[in-house]
């Protein structure tokens, strides 16, 4: 078991989210940034959509209650184990009596803790994701206790390797994207605002989604609502943007003008309030 110290700003049970439900009205979840999710998960040899710890900015103490593999990826806090500072993508052993501390922040939003074996969480629709009206919890809380699975044995063979993340997940502007259903209705100008602006993350962002700073003219009629994913970029009646994130609603009834990528939603899941960013169109 895991004992949570201290609970930090936002931590979840995350894996790769529930599918095949939206007609109910459930949303997807999942890991914010699936890549970094998946990364840590691979290199302890689980599956992929093995349940791991979505730490959203730091702040996280654990306390270590059996000997378990570890792998840490995504945004770089200065993990420490003990007083050892904790490479990022390789994997290490905690010993039980041992604490995981999350220290300061050098680049990116959301750090991913996977442990050999993953987390004893039930499965709620197909999922491990924690969803408000979901799952019993939304985010982890002082004093619980985080059951592992048991665990197979894992041991190193020779040298350990670092895998290292490419930069451009954490420094590029460049958030890759298709056109949207609604694009074609756009005109000229707006189509260039889109593509050409520097856009600015808002303080109004989360797991639903993030608003952004920067308007485009929008003289766009009302529309019927419709179908929304993760990823579909919005375009407001006051000319705002609104990029939907993992646990965004089914429907919408604002113009989806663009829809990103898998890569372009975990590039923007490691951004934050007052980061910048860059549509480009694929």
């Amino acid at each position: 078991m895991i004992r949570v110290l201290s609970s930090g700003f936002y931590v979840s049970i995350q894996d790769l989210g529930r599918r095949g439900y939206g007609s109910k009205g459930v949303p997807v979840s999942g890991a914010m940034d699936s890549y970094s999710a998946k990364l840590a998960n691979v290199l302890l040899g689980n599956s992929l959509n093995h349940a791991v710890l979505e730490v959203f900015f730091g702040g996280v103490r654990l306390e270590i209650l059996e000997d378990c593999y570890f792998c840490i990826s995504g945004a770089d806090f200065s993990v420490r184990l003990d007083d050892q500072l904790i490479r990022l993508n390789v994997p290490f052993l905690a010993q039980s009596g041992s604490q995981i501390r999350f220290g300061r922040r050098k680049h990116g939003a959301r750090t991913y803790i996977a442990v050999k074996g993953g987390f004893d969480i039930a499965e709620v629709l197909g999922s491990r994701s924690w969803y408000q009206g979901i799952t019993p919890k939304i985010k982890l809380e002082k004093g619980m206790l985080l059951r592992l699975n048991s665990q197979t044995k894992y041991k190193f063979d020779g040298q350990r390797a670092a895998v290292k993340t490419p930069k451009t997940h954490f420094f590029s502007e460049e958030i890759e994207c298709s056109q949207g259903p609604e694009f074609t209705m756009l005109s000229t100008q707006q189509k260039e605002s889109l593509t050409a602006k520097i856009f600015t993350i808002s303080g109004d962002n989360s797991r639903m989604g993030y608003r952004l700073k920067e308007e485009i003219p929008n003289n766009l009629e009302s529309m019927l609502t419709s179908a929304v994913l993760p990823g579909t970029v919005q375009l407001t009646p006051s000319g705002k943007l609104v990029v939907l994130m993992r646990d965004c609603q089914v429907t919408g009834g604002y113009p989806r003008v663009l829809q990103l990528s898998e890569e372009g939603i975990n590039r923007l899941a490691q951004k934050t309030t007052n980061d910048k960013l860059r549509f480009v169109l694929k």
